[in-house]
């Protein structure tokens, strides 16, 4: 079994025992242990895994890290574990504890569903505040897999893992503080920008003025951007099939057809009309799956009675349906075990947000069968 099977199995097994685990001890024994073997280590072998290393610079207190993972002789990753209901902001201060006691390069705080990665790369020997890495177990994605893999046995190594640790941390952070803005724009970011069109003063009543524009402006250049790709790729394709013979006279090019406002797309029966309202909606889930799997491979088809999301374009693996074109309620439909459909009513797109949890879980599904 490879690396990301094991990773996958591992994911699957948390969420069907998860309930049963009443204490820390059995979410290490039950999903950290099991984690640290995919990683490629012998946890009963003391010159691998360490459990209760001493990790107390006062030599009174008795305090220990829960594992750690040897290289050469030497700490290279600690592991303080939690039970998997805890919440890990609560801890953080622990484990920075026991990181300075040690030569450990890489501090590991886990409740077995969430492992956040930290280093030093602020002050040298003392664990930064943020971690350089986030994986969550039930939201796993390919590159968090790609992320992981980089800490197994046969791969690690600390220069390498360091080098680009810095420039996973702050890309996260930028592309979740974007991601954010794009969505839900904040007054300063409203602030920034209105302050580069607008010539009187800025105050709350502007913001408020121009917060709609600037997330229309947002939706336009993602949607122009999308168009290009897709009109490249169009013309590349066409460039490849066929070729016009300048020697015959051609057909006259009928310009394209006016389409109505709020559209932009219509079949020529003119059964099938795709709006900017149902691409909205697309971004908006592409933005929820963000963390949970790459985008690429989430994709829309648009029907007479529905705009359907779905997973690897596949008609099999359908991740939510929307119904925009009714002049009266709009809905959400979901897909639950064996795709049992259920639909809700939403007021406005925002609301999508609302069923973020259904949506992601739907995803996970599909990559675990």
């Amino acid at each position: 079994m490879d690396f990301k099977d094991s990773v996958l199995q591992l994911s699957e097994r948390i969420e069907k025992l998860k309930d049963n685990i009443q204490t820390e001890e059995a979410t290490k024994n039950a999903f950290i242990m099991p984690m640290i073997a995919a990683l490629g280590y012998d946890v009963f072998n003391p010159l691998e895994v360490v459990p209760e290393l001493d990790c107390d610079l006062t030599k009174k207190k008795g305090e220990k890290i829960d594992y750690a993972i040897m290289k050469d002789g030497n700490a290279a990753m600690l592991i303080e574990c939690k039970h998997w209901k805890q919440d890990l902001n609560l801890h953080n201060t622990q484990l920075k504890r026991y990181f300075v006691a040690s030569n450990a390069r890489f501090g590991i705080l886990s409740n077995g569903i969430e492992y956040r990665f930290y280093t030093d790369l602020e002050k040298p020997n003392i664990m930064d505040e943020k971690p350089f890495m986030v994986v969550d177990m039930q939201n796993l994605s390919d590159i968090d897999i790609e992320q992981l893999k980089k800490f197994h046995k046969s791969y690690y190594n600390e220069d390498n893992i360091l080098s680009t640790a810095q420039e996973l941390k702050y890309t996260t952070e930028l592309s979740n503080l974007l991601n954010a803005e794009f969505t839900s724009p904040s007054s300063d970011f409203v602030k920034f920008f209105t302050k580069q069109v607008y010539e009187g003063q800025v105050n709350q009543k502007i913001i408020e003025q121009f917060t709609p524009l600037i997330k229309k402006a947002i939706t336009s250049i993602i949607n122009e951007t999308i168009s290009d790709r897709l009109g490249l790729a169009i013309k590349s394709s066409k460039n490849e099939t066929e070729t016009i013979d300048v020697t015959q006279p051609q057909e006259k090019i009928e310009s394209a057809p006016v389409l109505p406002e709020g559209v932009v797309y219509q079949s020529e029966d003119g059964l099938i009309v795709t709006t900017q309202e149902e691409i909205d909606s697309y971004l908006i889930v592409k933005a929820i799956l963000r963390p949970v799997v790459d985008i690429s491979r989430v994709h829309y088809r648009d029907a007479q009675s529905y705009f359907a999301i779905l997973l690897d374009d596949n008609n099999r693996k359908p991740i939510c349906r929307m119904i925009l074109n009714k002049k009266t309620v709009k809905y959400i439909v979901l897909f639950g075990e064996d795709k049992a459909e259920t639909k809700y009513a939403i007021e406005s797109l925002d609301d999508i947000y609302n069923f973020t949890d259904q949506i992601r879980a739907t995803v996970k599904r599909y990559d675990k069968k």
